[in-house]
């Protein structure tokens, strides 16, 4: 049985989700407003992205630049608009001051997700401790997934940090499945496959034009190329 390799795509509305979707993408992250790297999209937005489009989308669940919770109850609020109009994966991270996972928040807002599955995103590169913050998760419910650069400078940087995390699949605080995103080039997937990593997110580069243009079919397309080439039968 052939194993696929899963292909995240940024989309901003319903013509980048199916220009996502025609190029191969298993599933989108729905943000607004990537000046502030990506927060939660209205809940109109994603009826437009849901009733346009038949793969998977996970909800970003963010309000505020920055890894700080912020309002807990206009965050708890935002969770349960989501979850009534459909919604059904998520998106979220946390910090707390010292660099640790804010596990109230984190607590809060699954609490209104239901068992929903969801990624903890790339505040894991800003994390004090990586290994302390996925211990601390390592049975928050719901969780499958960390995005993750490796470092809060990009994958460039992080490459050793994501093959070591890697290696350490099925341990305790590492049964979640490492979703690679964060400065993402093709050229890094040789190495990224070779450690056993086989999922991949993009942004930027699903549009050669820039973030004010529309993600570009033929962009996801040669990505879904790159990311199953060499997956294993």
């Amino acid at each position: 049985m052939s194993k696929r390799a899963v292909l995240e795509v940024i989309a901003l509305g319903a013509e980048d989700a199916v220009a996502a979707q025609a190029g191969g993408a298993d599933r989108l992250e729905l943000v607004t407003d990537m000046a502030a790297d990506g927060l939660t999209p209205s809940r109109e937005t994603f009826g437009r992205i849901r009733a346009a489009v038949g793969i998977s989308l996970r909800v970003m669940i963010r309000l505020a630049d920055g890894f700080a919770a912020g309002d807990l109850d206009a965050l708890a609020e935002t969770a349960r608009g989501l979850r009534a109009e459909g919604a059904d994966e998520f998106v979220l991270g946390f910090l707390d001051p010292a660099g640790g996972p804010d596990l109230a928040a984190v607590e809060r807002i699954t609490a209104e997700l239901d068992g929903c599955r969801w990624t903890f995103h790339r505040a894991i590169d800003r994390a004090a401790d990586r290994d302390a913050l996925r211990k601390q998760l390592a049975h928050a419910p719901g969780l499958d997934t960390y995005l993750t650069a490796g470092s809060p400078d990009g994958v460039d940087a992080g490459l050793d940090v994501l093959a070591a995390e890697a290696a350490r699949s099925g341990e305790p605080g590492y049964e979640q499945r490492i979703l690679v995103g964060g400065g993402l080039r093709l050229d890094h997937l040789p190495r990224l496959k070779a450690a056993g990593i086989d999922a991949f997110h993009i942004g930027g580069a699903a549009r050669p034009q820039g973030w004010t243009a529309p993600v570009s079919t033929d962009a996801v397309r040669t990505w879904r190329e790159a990311v199953d080439a060499g997956i294993g039968i």
